[in-house]
């Protein structure tokens, strides 16, 4: 297997925000009904030099999420791609309905981009945490829904997405993450990344988490346990065929996810499982609860998304399997 792993991590030199706009401005040259929609956020999300580039395919509707979200409806119905950004509370909770009915119900072809993913929004508290967007997105019928780990993945997200008619959530952080892949690794929406090969466990992890679930490995590694981690940056749809594999030839897994582990990523696992292979199962993630302020080593630690908190997951998962 082809390593993808950088040799060693450090923090990206890209920010998310930055990696995001390269990509759309990128596709933008490409494809002129591709157009920005802000909801008074340019400095913020990082797309100001789109504006500058592409002053009239860059349109602000000021802070109403839900009117930006019906203009996007309006503006497929006409043809063009429009690429909606805000924070993720903002982009799905306050928009819901527009998402719902706008958009999905009437099979428009919208991009929707989430910031400060989960603990990632820090000193924003508790009204810009977004623990339930990935959920919410999840519930809507035909929406693609993506979690990059790191900044590799964007221009293979942002092409794909402007180049594949219907409905997508790009759920993201705003800035520096752990960089995790390498250069020319490949990306395929719907495909999991198998980071690492294990046989007695398996940890399937999305954005900031898959660093994490790295990490954990490291710590597995030592009392002797071989964990393969995998990198689910699709979480809708899932890729079915990687679970059910990694259940097979591990026969436990441990999810890990920034986001509440009622509807995300944890229970589209179990879901999956359920109907083909079922194996014992751990969830990491925020525990229904709201968010608050924090810096993020902080915050991970108070709602036990580290890599210890995944080590000893795995280890009483491991436990289950034995029994």
């Amino acid at each position: 297997m082809k390593n993808m792993l950088v040799d060693n991590f450090a923090i990206d030199q890209v920010e998310m925000r930055q990696a995001y706009c390269d990509a759309l401005i990128d596709v933008a040259r490409q494809n002129p009904y591709v157009l920005d929609i802000e909801a008074d956020v340019q400095y913020s999300m990082g797309t100001k030099r789109f504006k500058e580039i592409f002053p009239e395919r860059s349109i602000n509707c000021g802070i109403m999420e839900a009117h930006a979200v019906g203009f996007c409806g309006g503006l497929s119905a006409m043809g063009y791609i429009p690429f909606f950004h805000a924070f993720g509370v903002f982009a799905t909770r306050r928009a819901f309905d527009q998402v719902f009915l706008a958009l999905a119900y009437q099979d428009m072809n919208v991009k929707i981009i989430g910031g400060d993913a989960g603990v990632t929004a820090t000193t924003n508290g508790g009204t810009h945490m977004p623990f339930e967007d990935m959920g919410l997105m999840r519930l809507v019928p035909d929406m693609t829904v993506i979690e990059p780990a790191d900044s590799a993945m964007y221009p293979y997200a942002v092409h794909y997405m402007a180049n594949t008619y219907g409905n997508f959530y790009l759920r993201s952080c705003r800035r520096k993450v752990m960089k995790i892949y390498g250069d020319n690794v490949q990306f395929t929406i719907g495909r999991a990344n198998t980071l690492t090969q294990g046989g007695d466990i398996a940890i399937i992890a999305c954005g900031i988490m898959v660093y994490e679930a790295l990490k954990a490995r490291e710590i597995l590694l030592k009392q002797g346990i071989e964990a393969r981690v995998i990198d689910m940056h699709t979480v809708k749809p899932l890729d079915v065929e990687c679970v059910k594999t990694a259940a097979m030839e591990c026969g436990a897994i441990v999810t890990a996810e920034n986001h509440n582990v009622k509807g995300g990523l944890g229970e589209a696992v179990c879901a999956g499982l359920a109907q083909e292979y079922p194996v014992p199962v751990e969830l990491v993630g925020v525990n229904d609860m709201f968010g608050q302020v924090g810096d993020q080593s902080y915050l991970m630690k108070v709602y036990g998304l580290t890599a210890e908190n995944i080590a000893e997951k795995a280890i009483r998962c491991l436990r289950r399997k034995t029994k």
